[in-house]
């Protein structure tokens, strides 16, 4: 289960590759956006929002200023 989402704000402009394995445990079922690669922009691979569900991830998008439609949402899933 996700962290409590005040919790979720210290993983924002974080590689989601470099996240420990606690990390990843503690954000397991949570969903983050990611700016979509295209080769004019070449976008850092940085969590931009991370919430509970990609509404979330949305909204919080949308009060930066940052436009939705420029970013994938993943799920992020348990460790193997």
């Amino acid at each position: 289960m996700p962290t409590a989402t005040a919790d979720l704000s210290r993983f924002l402009g974080r590689e989601p590759e470099r996240l420990s394995l606690e990390e990843r445990q503690q954000v397991a079922g949570s969903w983050i956006a990611l700016q979509i690669y295209t080769p004019a922009t070449l976008p850092l691979r940085r969590i931009e929002a991370i919430a509970d569900a990609p509404a979330g991830c949305i909204a919080q998008l949308n009060s930066r200023g940052l436009d939705p439609r420029i970013y994938e949402f993943s799920l992020l899933t348990w460790p193997c």
